[in-house]
């Protein structure tokens, strides 16, 4: 693959750039930041999706000429290396050690920085039949497997509860007149998982005693199959069917998780469909 040319400014940085790794599990761009001794020292900075895409890129190597950047200041810098990609960098939030950054941010050589585009649409990962990741209490779930509603609804089942729903989400053929025929996700995983957590903690705080467990598959999901299992459990049946509304809601606004459809003609990345993206905003 050829690799879009890049506009260093030697008095700020140097790049290098990597070919493409098919099936790569993760983009890695590597970091460098010097220190006070002037010696570069190496962070790591994930790219996903539709943007490591653009990129056309696996791995970048950035030296800068500082002990740290913010946030701004890092996107101001991919946006002049890469301008063909500089509409999605500028629209994309980084996350700081799996946790969404503001602009104002310091990125130093400790931290584990991603670049998030809009979520919901994506490039598979390597794909394994038994490749799982799941949160400590194995409510929320990542896998490559076929996704059971039987068993994700008995995660929350329990005599506290009088109701209990489920919502899935499947792979439908048209969209707008568009015929499907395969949908891939991709996810960064800790970091989804941490986010799906935090919709749990959200849906007990909000509605007290409900419970909530999520299942996505990643990798290709045909026609007809399922993606997403949320199931919720609570109390009584009105809190639980605000709860599941929100859970399906927020894993769309906040969950780095993207979705690429493809076509009979083509394919396309889809991110955020509901107004401008900010996974900040609660």
């Amino acid at each position: 693959m050829e690799i879009p040319a890049a506009r260093p400014n030697t008095a700020y940085y140097s790049l290098y750039a990597a070919p493409m790794i098919d099936n790569a599990t993760t983009l890695s761009v590597g970091l460098k930041i010097k220190d006070q001794e002037n010696d570069a020292v190496n962070i790591t900075l994930l790219l996903f999706a539709g943007l490591a895409e653009s990129v056309g890129t696996t791995r970048l190597s950035l030296t800068l000429e500082r002990e740290a950047l913010t946030v701004q200041q890092l996107k101001d810098t991919l946006c002049e290396l890469y301008p063909a990609a500089a509409s999605l960098i500028r629209i994309s939030f980084v996350a700081c050690n799996q946790s969404y950054a503001s602009d104002e941010t310091t990125i130093t050589a400790a931290d584990e920085i991603a670049l998030i585009p809009p979520v919901s649409g994506g490039q598979p990962e390597a794909e394994s039949s038994s490749s799982q990741a799941s949160s400590a209490n194995n409510l929320f779930t990542l896998s490559y497997d076929v996704l059971s509603t039987e068993e994700t609804c008995a995660k929350v089942q329990d005599s506290r509860y009088g109701a209990v729903i489920a919502f899935i989400g499947t792979t439908r053929e048209y969209t707008n007149g568009q015929r499907t025929v395969l949908l891939e996700y991709e996810a960064y995983a800790p970091m989804a998982i941490r986010t799906m957590e935090q919709i749990g903690e959200e849906i007990d705080a909000r509605w007290p005693g409900a419970l909530c467990a999520i299942s996505h598959r990643l990798g290709t999901v045909p026609l007809g199959e399922i993606s997403v299992v949320i199931a919720v459990a609570a109390p009584h049946r009105a809190e639980c069917y605000d709860a599941s509304r929100y859970a399906i809601e927020r894993l769309k606004q906040i969950v780095p998780i993207w979705k690429k459809e493809i076509w009979e003609d083509g394919s396309e990345w889809k991110g955020h469909q509901l107004g401008p993206w900010n996974p900040l905003q609660p």
